[in-house]
């Protein structure tokens, strides 16, 4: 065997090989887990707020802090919804799933409080609904709203920028002035990004915000932009206040337009 034809050999067998490896070294996961944490999140502090003595430097500042994060859990909020376009064309075509993708499935039905008795078609249709973006108009002004933009205990200790609450003793907060026998407390996170995943998957599974995701299932329905102002309708019960609560965002989206928008 000549030189040239040993490394002819060799390379074949290297392309050989790897052809036969390619499929395993870029397996997807098993499950779709939430997007990654930047490890670097559990040790910065978020920014004091309350040293700006400028409010409009305030407000910018505030959504250059919070943006880049709603941005990418709305790109990873669109591409969970391609993959499960992606799994149902496949049920559609093949009468069944690949033992990967119904493990996906199974988690994503846990994820999104899928009732795991209904048909496979029904669950893929109520996925489609729940997986979607929330508008980043819409999660700034709710965050500045919440958190007194980003100046509140519960945002400097412990990344709430959202108000959510958890039920079990020792998640969080005890705030100061819950009401006799209430045992709630107000969610304390890691990081940034945990605090956001958690607020947009609450707005996306809660029975509480049905309206909002009709709302913006009929948008894409009628290829209309889904927008802040529009899904705010959908928040009725996201505070005591209803209706006013409401009115007070839509007027924050529209006197802040020029700090939200890059």
């Amino acid at each position: 065997m000549t030189f040239k034809q040993l490394v002819w050999w060799i390379l074949v067998t290297l392309f050989v090989g790897f052809s036969f490896l390619y499929p395993f070294i870029n397996e997807p996961e098993a499950l779709m887990p939430p997007p990654p944490i930047k490890p670097t999140s559990t040790t910065q502090a978020i920014p004091d707020f309350s040293a700006y003595e400028q409010v409009v430097e305030k407000k910018q500042a505030f959504f250059d802090y919070l943006r880049p994060e709603v941005e990418r859990q709305n790109d990873y909020l669109l591409n969970l919804r391609l993959q499960i376009q992606n799994m149902q064309q496949d049920y559609n075509e093949k009468g069944g799933l690949s033992s990967l993708d119904g493990k996906r499935l199974k988690w994503l039905i846990a994820e999104y409080n899928i009732e795991p008795d209904l048909s496979i078609d029904e669950q893929f249709e109520l996925l489609m609904r729940r997986v979607d973006i929330i508008p980043a108009d819409l999660v700034l002004v709710q965050a500045a709203n919440e958190s007194a933009w980003g100046t509140s205990r519960f945002a400097q200790e412990g990344y709430n920028l959202f108000g959510l609450w958890c039920f079990r003793k020792g998640c969080g907060f005890v705030p100061r002035r819950r009401n006799s026998g209430a045992n709630h407390e107000v969610a304390k996170f890691d990081n940034l990004s945990r605090a956001t995943y958690t607020y947009m998957r609450n707005l996306n599974r809660h029975r509480a915000y049905t309206q909002l995701r009709d709302i913006r299932r009929k948008l894409r329905a009628n290829q209309k932009p889904i927008t802040g102002i529009a899904l705010s309708e959908g928040l009725m019960q996201y505070s005591e206040r209803g209706e006013d609560y409401i009115e007070e965002l839509q007027h924050m989206i529209r006197i802040n337009r020029e700090y939200i928008t890059l």
